[in-house]
């Protein structure tokens, strides 16, 4: 069976051969393996294991597409900068981290209107076409499933605004976030409508959204279903009107969320964060049937290196859940660097083995 043959089957909850594979690395973690004498300087990680599916194309959600990054301060840890969405950021120069907030132009409703929404508009600046069409050429010859990957409303506005004046406002001001988020969404759309129709449509869509942080998520299911889910449904309706299904990537514990997401059209969910409070299993036994699952695998037992630990972790979830017949293997976020090359290797076959059918 092929990888677009067992994605396909995988979406539809039909039984493929084997569960599904598909991985996220942080960045440093290639460049340790390569430092290790384990892998080749630059390698592409994704070339080494049977993956399923293959990405591309995240359009440039920027405010001002022609600002270039302006560094404000620096340090021998890390270093400040301002963006093209007039966000300050400070991020880590030696380790990939969540860059933190420290400034915002867009703190409220006016702000928004004022500088960032008559500058939200389409433009073929803001699609590279060429990395796409590159991509999509590399997926297929490697025969695996193709899916267009970018962020959603929510990213969009902590980019913009940060956290806390996002949420605020879903308080105060909501029908600024309501606004914000549909955008957002029709700017999408509007994108993703273009670059398909001149380079031909993915197998799929892969979005990313962090709606949840440790045992909560950022907002009430109430917020979320009047301000944030009617953009998703809107995307969701557009994926599915071109037989596009959708994998919605969501960091943090969102499983009061999940009714909602399912409503909106999400196809599957990933990554399951275990150190948020997701459990795979509680979400396999009330949503399984819904959607296809990619992730929940405690990478904190990858991390340990010890093979029996991760024996124990994916023995008490990959025989519950391949049952489904929707099932991705892939950690609970991304594979740092403190996994060994070997442990990953060792985490892949085993997974796949007590996946076979």
């Amino acid at each position: 069976m092929t990888s677009i043959e067992r994605v396909q089957r995988l979406f539809a909850h039909k039984k493929p051969d084997r569960i599904g594979l598909y991985e996220h690395f942080w960045g440093d973690t290639g460049a340790k393996w390569a430092a290790d004498g384990k892998i080749k300087e630059c390698e592409d990680l994704s070339g080494l294991y049977p993956f399923d599916i293959g990405m591309a194309g995240w359009p440039n959600m920027a405010v001002d597409i022609d600002f270039k990054w302006e560094k404000i301060a620096e340090d021998e840890d890390t270093v400040t900068g301002k963006d093209g969405n007039g966000a300050i950021m400070r991020r880590h120069k030696k380790h990939d981290s969540t860059p933190e907030h420290i400034g915002f132009t867009v703190t409220c409703k006016k702000e928004w209107e004022e500088f960032a929404k008559p500058r939200l508009t389409f433009s073929e600046r803001r699609l590279d076409y060429e990395a796409y069409r590159k991509a999509k050429a590399e997926t297929a010859e490697r025969g695996r499933f193709f899916m267009c990957s970018h962020g959603m409303p929510f990213e969009n506005m902590k980019d913009l605004c940060g956290h806390e004046h996002m949420l605020v406002g879903m308080a105060l001001e909501p029908e600024w976030v309501f606004d914000m988020a549909n955008t957002y969404i029709d700017l999408y759309i509007a994108l993703l409508s273009d670059l398909f129709a001149k380079e031909g449509k993915p197998d799929g869509i892969f979005v990313y959204e962090d709606m949840g942080f440790k045992e909560r998520p950022f907002m009430s299911p109430a917020m979320y279903k009047e301000l944030v889910m009617p953009a998703h449904k809107k995307f969701m309706d557009f994926a599915h009107g071109m037989n596009l299904p959708v994998m919605m990537h969501s960091c943090g514990f969102v499983e009061p969320l999940l009714p909602y997401m399912v409503e909106a059209g999400i196809d599957g969910l990933q990554a399951m964060e275990v150190k948020a409070g997701m459990n795979l299993l509680r979400i396999y036994k009330n949503f399984g049937d819904k959607i296809a699952l990619m992730g929940g695998i405690d990478v904190r037992e990858l991390e340990s290196n010890d093979r029996k630990r991760i024996d124990a972790e994916l023995g008490a979830k990959i025989p519950v859940v391949k049952e489904g017949f929707a099932y991705f293997l892939h950690t609970d976020h991304s594979v740092p660097k403190t996994v060994d090359f070997e442990t990953y290797g060792y985490f892949v076959e085993k997974g796949l083995e007590l996946g076979t059918y």
